[in-house]
């Protein structure tokens, strides 16, 4: 069978995690469009586009990137409450350990 349903041992913070995480593949881009084309459109309603569409993908790329520091917030506080998935194996300890 070519798509098998996998265990369900993900933690469900973790799947929000994950879900976060593709989400910010959306993000990125639709906030510039929109900061980008809202500008103008503002812009327009002044009698400047030009300057509007500036300030507007600033304020796209700003908000993608406010974004972007909200979920490494949420990564850091999710790897904070789990310190004991952090530790690297035992066995994956230095080579050089074992030269002496």
């Amino acid at each position: 069978m070519l798509f098998r349903p996998k265990p369900k041992d993900a933690e469900p913070r973790e799947r929000g995690i994950w879900g976060d995480l593709i989400a910010m593949g959306m993000v990125f881009p639709i906030a510039i469009v929109l900061g980008f084309f809202g500008g103008r459109w503002i812009g327009g309603w002044f009698g400047h586009p030009a300057v509007g569409q500036w300030i507007g993908l600033v304020y796209g790329v700003a908000t993608g990137f406010w974004e972007l520091y909200k979920v490494t917030q949420k990564l850091d506080r999710l790897d904070l409450q789990n310190p004991e998935k952090q530790k690297p194996p035992e066995d994956s300890k230095d080579k050089r350990d074992d030269l002496h």
